[in-house]
C-alpha cells in the first residue's frame, strides 16, 4: 500500500513538472514570436519611412526631412513632412506597392493622402494581395503643392490571434491533461495495509479481526465473535458516524 501511495505521489510529481515544463515552453513560444513580430513591425515602420523619403524625391525635393512616422492606431501609420509636397498618383501607388512588397505580413492596406489643415482626403486607393480587388483613380493627374499627410491602414493579419490562441489553446490542453490525470489519480479511499493481513492499528492497541484479539503492551484480550465484528465496522470507518441499524445490516451481511 505504501508501495503504491509512493508510486502515485511519484507520478504526481513528474506530471506536475512535465505540466510546470510546457507551461513554460509554451509561455517561451509566445514571446518568443512576440519578440519575431516586434521585429518585423519595426522593419514596416523603416519602409514606411522609406516610402516618405522617395516621396520627397519625386517631388523635387531633396533637402528637406521626412518627420518621424507615427502609429496612430494598432495597423495604422502617419507619414509626415517637414515642408510642402506635390505628388504624382502613379508614383504613390508603384512606391508603396513595391516597397510594402517586402513586408511579409502586408497584405491588403489602403492610403489615404491627408491635407495638414483638416484631415481631409485629398486622394486614395486600396491595395489588396488580390489584385482584382486594388481600388486605384485618378492615376494620372497630378496634385498641387501643399502640406500633406500620408494615412497607411494595414489590415490585421491575424498573427496576434493566431499566436493567442496558440496560447491559450496549449494551456486550456495543458489544464485538460491535469485535470483527467488528477481526477483519474485521485486517491481512493483505502484501508490502512494492516487491514489486508486482518491487523488493525487502533492507536497504541493492536486489533486482530482474524484471531479475535486485542493486543497491547503484549497484553492479550480475546473478544467475541460480535465484538471483534463490532469493532472491525467502526475500525473501517474512521470519523465516521455509524448508526444503530446500520451497524446490525453490516453485522448481519458479515
Amino acid at each position: 500500500m505504501f508501495n503504491s501511495r509512493n508510486l502515485l505521489s511519484g507520478k504526481r510529481k513528474y506530471l506536475l513538472g512535465f505540466i510546470l515544463l510546457s507551461f513554460i515552453c509554451v509561455i517561451y513560444a509566445a514571446f518568443s514570436s512576440e519578440d519575431s513580430d516586434d521585429f518585423d513591425f519595426a522593419r514596416r515602420e523603416v519602409l514606411l519611412r522609406r516610402i516618405g523619403h522617395e516621396i520627397l524625391l519625386q517631388s523635387g525635393d531633396r533637402t528637406s526631412r521626412v518627420l518621424p512616422v507615427k502609429k496612430i492606431a494598432k495597423n495604422e501609420y502617419l507619414i509626415s513632412f517637414e515642408k510642402e509636397i506635390t505628388f504624382q498618383p502613379d508614383s504613390l501607388v508603384n512606391t508603396t506597392q513595391r516597397l510594402l512588397a517586402k513586408d511579409p505580413f502586408t497584405n491588403d492596406y489602403v492610403v489615404n493622402v491627408l491635407n495638414c489643415g483638416n484631415s481631409s482626403v485629398a486622394y486614395g486607393y486600396a491595395i489588396s494581395k488580390n489584385k482584382q480587388d486594388d481600388i486605384v483613380s485618378c492615376r494620372g493627374r497630378k496634385q498641387p503643392v501643399a502640406c500633406y499627410m500620408i494615412s497607411i491602414k494595414f489590415r490585421p493579419t491575424g498573427i496576434n490571434i493566431v499566436k493567442n490562441g496558440y496560447l491559450l489553446g496549449g494551456l486550456s490542453f495543458l489544464a485538460f491533461v491535469g485535470f483527467i490525470f488528477f481526477r483519474s489519480a485521485k486517491p481512493r479511499k483505502t484501508l490502512p495495509e494492516s487491514q489486508h493481513t486482518d491487523m488493525l492499528t487502533l492507536g497504541s492497541v493492536l486489533f486482530d479481526a482474524k484471531n479475535r484479539k486485542l493486543i497491547k503492551n503484549e497484553n492479550t484480550i480475546e473478544l467475541t465473535g460480535t465484538e471483534t465484528r463490532l469493532l472491525l465496522i467502526f475500525a473501517l470507518s474512521p470519523n465516521e458516524t455509524i448508526e444503530r441499524n446500520q451497524a446490525a445490516k453490516r453485522d448481519m451481511g458479515r
